[in-house]
């Protein structure tokens, strides 16, 4: 027998741009009246997430990343979070939306915080496209959340399994299976 695996959509393509939408107006709202907004996205699983936020943001934006890593190609975080790529910008003084993919356990997205609180931003909030609550080992909560997940495995939209599926156009469940080993 081998393992393999199929995805079950969960969220639809057209759920996710209407969320996208109504999320970008509250950001406006809350950001009003600032000269830049600087949308920090955490790479890797962020990245489509945060190209059609910021397509829906009417204001000055720059765009930012870092890339962390507490996964690697596990399904299970290793709870160690690892700064790969730092900002390239100051954020001192600055408007700052941190952008995740997932709030899985909180650890990334504490520890993404703390590192950037240290840089004194005048105002930091956070957004993540998704939100396992029942996951959580941290007292951390995005300011604004896309939508909140059972305890499952999920790909697409920019999230990965060992690299794979980013590509998918909606989120989907990953559900692994048995197959008969070939003879």
């Amino acid at each position: 027998m081998t393992q393999t695996y199929v995805i079950d959509q969960l969220i639809s393509a057209k759920s996710i741009a209407a969320r996208i939408e109504t999320l970008s107006r509250e950001i406006q709202t809350t950001f009003k009246g600032t000269d830049k907004l600087i949308v920090v996205g955490l790479l890797r699983g962020s990245f489509v997430f945060i190209a059609d936020l910021v397509r829906e943001l009417d204001m000055n934006v720059e765009v930012d990343f870092l890339e962390t890593s507490s996964y690697g190609d596990s399904m299970v975080s290793s709870r160690e979070v690892r700064i790969l790529k730092d900002l390239r910008g100051e954020i001192e003084g600055q408007d700052v939306l941190v952008v995740e993919d997932i709030v899985d356990t909180g650890h990334t997205l504490s520890h993404v915080l703390q590192l950037l609180r240290s840089r004194n931003p005048r105002k930091l909030e956070t957004i993540a496209l998704l939100d396992k609550p029942t996951r959580r080992e941290t007292d951390i909560r995005a300011t604004w959340t896309g939508f909140e997940i059972p305890d499952e495995f999920v790909v697409g939209y920019g999230i990965d399994y060992a690299q794979r599926n980013r590509n998918l156009p909606y989120i989907g469940c990953v559900r692994f299976t048995d197959t008969p080993a070939e003879d």
